[in-house]
């Protein structure tokens, strides 16, 4: 795979550096919500662009989780950050796990915010062409985001989320994005990993549920937590930005302290 420099935005100074993926629907600026917020004296955050998004939506690529795997070490690489945790939300998640593959020994923490997990995402033939068709078709978009926020957000922000999920997508890449994170089964690659790994569900999406990362995320990682999000559905940096900051800083954080505390949610044999 050839070399490329992910569009990032680096954000902190501090000794904690940690990667943030965004999912299949949006870009780097799913993440503009939280960024005020963060605690940058402890941490330093790189939100990047994948192929196919934001400022990289002229790449060429596979629009793979494993190229995408490969562009974050890159950047890592370029950034001098030898150790680093994780961030992903939804299909970011699968990118983040690929990292982990590739590279254990590099990899601190891993968060997955309403992650697709390793083993992919099981859709019905009428999922997969509701999926696969809104690529082209605004209106496909809205669907998933208001079914993955159990239908009881605003219109017009159903309606924001779908615009800037045009703007800042390829059709091509957006398609191509789909058959890889929804479509590869590599868990048998995570199972068993020794890293502090959370989950963070939206009580609110039926899709990526916390039953679901229980069958899959915590039997992946012996040291998972889980704590889902009572007022969130599948984008908690949208719908409850604080709460989200709590979470996953709590959990960073506890690397400071020898891997004590974790974020308050359940345990690995939830």
């Amino acid at each position: 795979m050839a070399s490329f420099l992910l569009p990032h935005t680096l954000l902190g100074e501090g000794p904690h550096k940690v990667v943030a993926v965004h999912g299949w629907l949006a870009d780097r600026s799913a993440y503009a919500p939280l960024l005020a917020d963060l605690d940058l004296g402890a941490f330093q955050y790189a939100a990047v662009d994948l192929r196919g998004y934001g400022e990289a939506k002229g790449a060429v690529g596979s629009f793979t989780t494993a190229e995408g795997a490969a562009d974050v070490l890159d950047l890592a690489d370029r950034l001098g950050w030898e150790r680093f945790s994780l961030i992903g939300h939804s299909m970011g998640a699968c990118v983040a796990q690929r990292v982990l593959v590739a590279a254990p020994h590099r990899v601190r923490r891993l968060v997955g915010v309403s992650p697709v997990p390793a083993q992919g995402l099981q859709l019905t033939p009428e999922q997969w062409e509701l999926f696969a068709s809104a690529a082209h078709v605004p209106e496909n978009r809205r669907t998933i985001i208001d079914f993955t926020t159990s239908g009881v957000r605003p219109g017009a922000w159903l309606d924001r989320m779908v615009d800037r999920s045009l703007a800042v997508s390829d059709p091509k890449a957006f398609r191509a994005w789909l058959d890889s994170w929804a479509g590869e089964d590599f868990h048998t690659e995570v199972d068993g990993a020794d890293v502090p790994a959370l989950v963070v569900t939206g009580a609110l999406d039926p899709a990526l549920s916390s039953d679901l990362m229980r069958e899959t995320w915590l039997r992946s990682y012996p040291r998972g937590e889980l704590v889902e999000l009572p007022s969130a559905g599948h984008y908690a940096m949208d719908e409850v930005p604080l709460e989200l900051i709590r979470t996953v800083e709590d959990f960073l954080r506890a690397d400071e302290n020898g891997d004590e505390a974790g974020a308050g949610g359940e345990g690995a044999s939830a």
